[in-house]
């Protein structure tokens, strides 16, 4: 009995590692090389593991160095795949691409979690952790098999079948109409301000522009374009609306003063962080049988397409933003009684 209880104990590794090969085949598409860059990968810092110098190991570095590939990598495909666009354009498609939120999501998907080594097992489902171990598992192949094999990875199994990468590219919110709504429902006064105009090390325009509300004032914003400038202007100023009541407080104060009457907000301001919500994954269910997509990755002439900004906000919902009711004066109440006293006596 004993000799089979060893048997056992020496088949258990190599089962553990045969599953490991077998999984990361389904994530990345080949095989590795070298398992032990790839089990570093998935290792995190909460384990306490450490080598026989006494130096901790755990993913901090691969994921290091894989954030410095991802950027490289997907520059480089955002790059050759939107032919023509500027430089402000190819590094805004960029971020949202390798965003720690798209990561995140990215892992989930591709069921990374379950293979990360960590110290509670719940704290694998967590997006950070999920996106720092796919940097990481990014930073595993550059070593493994290079630039090139990171390059198929991101195009056949990233942005082939789970990311679309022109959605990614061209959704945008439309800060400004949002902030606009909400000046016109709550009927105070607001204006986009142009400040300055000057130029960056590379001697391109850039433009700083400032939201006045009720005259007090709002944020600002810098772009390599008037709209882009006025868009950054208007999602900050959202953003001090929701998190700064005595911003609505002193907007509200002013415009009782401009028209001699108070009146709460009617509508409360947008979320600019649910309204950016990306949701560029697409899931199993979308993918069907898991081929491929093709059709998913050509180049879009961003001019030419039509554009909706209601169209990605309709789960907005809005949280109470109102300014203090204000009680009634003594004059007020007894004008109240005395109208209706006068109305009883025409009846």
């Amino acid at each position: 009995m004993w000799v089979n209880d060893i048997i056992d104990r020496i088949k258990l590794p190599f089962r553990k590692e045969k599953e490991l090969f077998s999984a990361l085949y389904r994530i990345m598409g080949f095989y590795p090389h070298d398992i032990s860059l790839y089990k570093q990968a998935l290792l995190h810092k909460s384990v306490g593991r450490r080598n026989e110098k006494g130096r901790p190991q755990n993913n901090e570095r691969l994921e290091f160095l894989g954030d410095a590939v991802l950027d490289a990598v997907v520059g480089h495909i955002v790059y050759r795949h939107f032919e023509g666009k500027r430089e402000g354009f190819l590094t805004n498609t960029r971020s949202k691409l390798v965003s720690r939120d798209t990561l995140g999501k990215l892992a989930q998907e591709m069921g990374i979690p379950q293979l990360i080594h960590t110290a509670s097992r719940g704290n694998a489902h967590n997006s950070y952790m999920s996106g720092n171990a796919f940097e990481a598992l990014v930073g595993a192949i550059y070593l493994d098999r290079g630039y090139s094999a990171c390059m198929r990875f991101m195009e056949r199994r990233i942005l082939n079948q789970l990311i679309n990468i022109d959605k990614v590219a061209y959704k945008e919110v439309n800060f400004k109409s949002k902030l606009l709504e909400w000046s016109q429902k709550n009927r105070v006064k607001m204006e986009f301000r142009d400040l300055e105009q000057t130029r960056d090390e590379n001697n391109s325009p850039v433009f700083t522009t400032q939201v006045f509300i009720e005259g007090l004032e709002g944020s600002k914003g810098t772009g390599y374009s008037k709209k882009e400038s006025q868009q950054k202007a208007a999602k900050d100023t959202l953003q001090r609306l929701r998190r700064e009541p005595q911003f609505i407080d002193a907007i509200f104060a002013v415009k009782a003063d401009r028209t001699k009457m108070e009146e709460e907000p009617v509508m409360v301001a947008p979320d600019p962080e649910k309204l950016e919500n990306p949701d560029f994954i697409v899931g199993q269910a979308d993918r069907g049988n898991g081929s491929p997509d093709h059709s998913r990755f050509t180049t879009t002439d961003q001019e030419n397409r039509p554009h909706d900004p209601a169209s990605s906000l309709d789960e907005l919902t809005l949280d109470d933003i109102t300014a203090a009711p204000r009680e009634k004066t003594r004059e007020e109440i007894i004008a109240e009684a005395e109208a209706a006293a006068f109305a009883e006596g025409q009846e």
